[in-house]
């Protein structure tokens, strides 16, 4: 008995093109026939790709990293254990290095203020009631500083003047308590209150026992006492680059009144902080006060 032909739909089953393996990621794949020959079409397909490409060569396989040649030689070196690190310096070198620094900056310090700076006993009632004896204070030594522009004559089109000295942050003014050399005794300080500049006119009333400035009484509410005059009452002329000074304690104070002024660089400085008040650490800003005109009423009564 004869088998019946096959129909067209069975030959056409045997015909049809069989589904790839399933690649099985626990195989190896060099045993898996499947994922062998599924990584061989993929490359050769790359590599079709590339060679067709116009205007460019047969294709060649890019290196899996650019620096390859550097890392194969620096595991090359680390296999043979030529690879040197850098020790760290010693703990003690740092250390000491770190203190000389550290002592450096502390003696800059130390110069800066003593530089600009100066601290300074009140010895004797004179500066009463706004220094007491005993009280410290600290003097900017900076405050009246000066510069002489005549040492830049050499720079063209440039011309100090006939007054090359100049003040870099103010000029001593009336009202300022200042720390100077005694023009009697250079070998002592005096604390005195400035009351006339250069060119001012001062005279003392003597019966009304007032200080006048330029013909006009100044407003002095710091002082203490009568302000009299034995020997001469002025009028005194106040010479350049000098001060007429006196002290609060005007019943107790040798001062200008004697017949002296004190010259610029005699001025060792300006007061700027009070400490150490009654025996204890008060702080206080100096007692600097400006020096204002009374109004003509006031000075009748």
């Amino acid at each position: 008995m004869e088998e019946n032909p096959p129909s067209g739909e069975e030959e056409a089953e045997e015909h049809e093109p069989q589904p790839e393996p399933v690649y099985d990621p626990l195989n190896e794949p060099w045993n898996d026939p499947a994922s062998t020959s599924v990584i061989e079409y993929r490359l050769s397909e790359e590599h079709r790709e590339t060679a067709s490409r116009s205007g460019t060569g047969p294709g060649y396989w890019e290196r899996p990293y650019p620096h390859a040649d550097e890392l194969s030689e620096l595991r090359r070196r680390l296999r043979e254990e030529t690879v040197v690190v850098p020790k760290r310096k010693g703990v003690w070198a740092v250390t000491a290095r770190e203190m000389v620094e550290t002592l450096l900056l502390a003696v800059l310090i130390f110069l800066a203020v003593h530089v600009s700076m100066q601290n300074f006993k009140v010895e004797g009632a004179s500066m009463e009631p706004s220094l007491d004896n005993g009280e410290y204070l600290i003097v900017n030594r900076l405050a009246y500083a000066e510069v002489n522009l005549s040492i830049f004559d050499w720079v063209p089109f440039f011309d100090a003047g006939d007054n090359p000295v100049h003040h870099l942050w103010a000029s001593p003014a009336r009202g300022d308590v200042i720390v100077f050399r005694s023009p009697t005794n250079v070998q002592r300080d005096f604390i005195k209150r400035i009351i006339g500049v250069p060119g001012d006119v001062v005279e003392i009333h003597r019966e009304n026992n007032v200080v006048m400035v330029n013909g006009q009484v100044i407003d002095e509410p710091y002082t203490r006492g009568q302000t009299t005059c034995r020997a001469s009452c002025g009028p005194w002329v106040v010479p350049e680059r000098s001060y007429f000074v006196m002290g609060d304690n005007r019943s107790n104070s040798s001062d200008s009144r004697q017949g002296w002024f004190v010259p610029e660089e005699n001025i060792i400085g300006k007061a700027l902080i009070t400490y150490w008040h009654d025996g204890g650490p008060d702080l206080d800003l100096a007692p600097n006060h400006e020096v204002s005109i009374v109004s003509e009423a006031a000075a009748e009564e």
